[in-house]
């Protein structure tokens, strides 16, 4: 057995190596034996090994599922995690690795890996990547185009955007590449709302739900100024001094944060603009009432316009 190539490998690939790969580096089945029988190797899956017998790290976990699988790379949630790194979001690392085979293909089912079976897995994925894993936008689409509600899919979406693993125009070439997929109408124009600024599900719903719906004037979206350090409004109506922030935090992460926003709103008080801020309830449970009052708030800086009523409008409103 080349040892040398065998360390190599492990090294690589996180401790963790495939019966396939041992052999290919002239390792013999009584090579392996003994390497687990002196719990210098333990068995992780069918033919993969990882070299030490204490628990798993995600990283461990993922290359054990793609070696598994080979030739597999990372799909859906798990492809995700990876292109966001360690430390960039807090992930359930516990879930099962989610992989993708070739659509020719199939293999026997493992636990702790949820195998998809992708047409065109070979233009799909990133197989340099450590380990490999299927692109951020096809994994993205993947995520949104089963997602149990309409907001999940646009927050995969608008998150992997934000996050800058991706971009709309990747996002939408990958979608145009698809014969079939789920939601399609729905996802293109989602795309096509981030693509012009909407960065979050909070953002989404109320261009939709609350200004769309309502004949509200159109607000330039994430935009970037410099008034007091550099900073991104999510919203504002320019022409009438109203700034709208969606803050989709159920609460701050930090007195920190909290005192950004504070300044961020005292910035924009300095200039003669006021600031609203809104949460998930302003938008997904009252964007009626909310419309209204927006409506209201641009009448009294000018607006010669007036909040239209929709289907859902309660009478009160419009009365």
């Amino acid at each position: 057995m080349d040892n040398r190539a065998v360390a190599e490998l492990l090294d690589r690939q996180n401790g963790v190596i495939s019966r396939a790969q041992a052999v290919a580096c002239g390792a013999g089945e009584h090579d392996i034996r003994r390497l687990v029988r002196r719990n210098e190797w333990a068995r992780v899956h069918t033919g993969v090994y990882v070299n030490h017998t204490g628990p798993l790290t995600w990283q461990q976990r993922a290359w054990a599922a793609v070696l598994y699988g080979e030739p597999a790379a990372l799909s859906h949630a798990s492809a995700r995690r990876a292109a966001d790194g360690p430390g960039r979001r807090s992930y359930d690392d516990g879930e099962p690795m989610q992989i993708a085979i070739d659509g020719a293909r199939s293999i026997r089912p493992q636990a702790g890996i949820e195998i998809h079976r992708i047409n065109g897995l070979s233009e799909r994925a990133l197989w340099h990547t450590s380990p490999p894993r299927v692109r951020p936008e096809e994994a993205v689409i993947d995520l949104a185009a089963i997602a149990a509600r309409d907001i999940d899919a646009i927050g995969y979406l608008a998150d992997a955007v934000r996050a800058r693993i991706t971009t709309p125009a990747r996002l939408q070439a990958a979608l145009a590449r698809r014969t079939r997929v789920n939601r399609r109408r729905f996802l293109e124009q989602v795309i096509g709302d981030i693509a012009e600024g909407t960065c979050s599900a909070l953002e989404h719903g109320y261009l939709v739900r609350v200004e769309r719906r309502h004949g509200l004037p159109t607000a330039r979206r994430q935009f970037r100024e410099s008034a007091k350090g550099t900073l991104y409004r999510d919203a504002e109506y320019a022409e009438f001094g109203v700034i709208m922030e969606l803050d989709g935090r159920m609460y701050h992460s930090s007195v920190r944060d909290r005192d950004l926003d504070l300044e961020r709103d005292l910035a924009a008080f300095a200039t003669g603009r006021v600031t609203a801020r809104l949460g998930w309830g302003q938008v997904f449970d009252r964007g009626c009432r909310t419309a209204h009052t927006v409506g209201l708030a641009l009448n009294n800086r000018g607006w010669r316009g007036e909040a239209t009523s929709c289907r859902e409008c309660p009478p009160a409103l419009t009365a």
